[in-house]
């Protein structure tokens, strides 16, 4: 198996690196894949959690997010030319990152909130999110919890929808009343002099 011009060693590490680039190449598809159908990619700083504290965060979070622990190089690869690419000067330090893949942003966000305020981690906050191809920074998080649920949105948008309706309706019967039911005169309302 050694070669006397290459040495076993060589060869060895070259198939080691070849096998590492395919690997490092393989966790790259990884979070690509995870970023189709993604709204929201946010990054949260996860110094010293424990893996129980993580699965805990992965519990609480809804069907439509994840969080998934990758090296910061590979989130960098991967988000390299598209719309998240904003992201990559967050991508340094120890990293957990929540892809959200829905437009429910404050429901996917709460969980983690609640996880920080349970275990008193006020410093492992959020480093960074890409919405909308805009990065927001730790401290713009309250506009993103802040955001209407897609419910609340609806209902708002029906509310609009709905006022120059019942405004007409209730102007139609208002006037409707008024037909039906003529105000009396004072004139004929007194009886005839004799």
């Amino acid at each position: 198996m050694e070669s006397t011009s290459h040495g076993g060693i060589g060869v060895r590490k070259v198939q080691l690196a070849s096998g590492g680039r395919r690997s490092t190449r393989a966790r790259q598809e990884v979070l690509r894949r995870e970023l189709d159908g993604c709204q929201l990619l946010a990054g949260i700083w996860c110094h010293g959690f424990t893996v129980a504290q993580l699965r805990s965060i992965r519990a609480s979070l809804p069907p439509t997010a994840r969080l998934v622990v990758a090296k910061n190089s590979d989130l960098a690869a991967a988000v390299e030319g598209t719309r998240w690419a904003s992201l990559r000067p967050v991508a340094r330090g120890m990293n957990a990152w929540l892809f959200v893949r829905s437009d429910e942003i404050p429901p996917a966000l709460r969980p983690y909130r609640d996880f920080q305020k349970d275990c008193k981690l006020q410093l492992n906050d959020f480093t960074g999110a890409v919405y909308e191809g805009r990065l927001y920074g730790p401290d713009d998080f309250t506009k993103l919890e802040a955001m209407p649920t897609r419910v609340q949105s609806y209902q708002y948008l029906l509310g609009c929808l709905q006022m120059p309706a019942v405004s007409l309706i209730a102007a139609l019967r208002a006037r409707q009343e008024a037909m039906a039911n003529p105000p009396a005169d004072d004139a004929t309302s007194e009886p005839p002099e004799k």
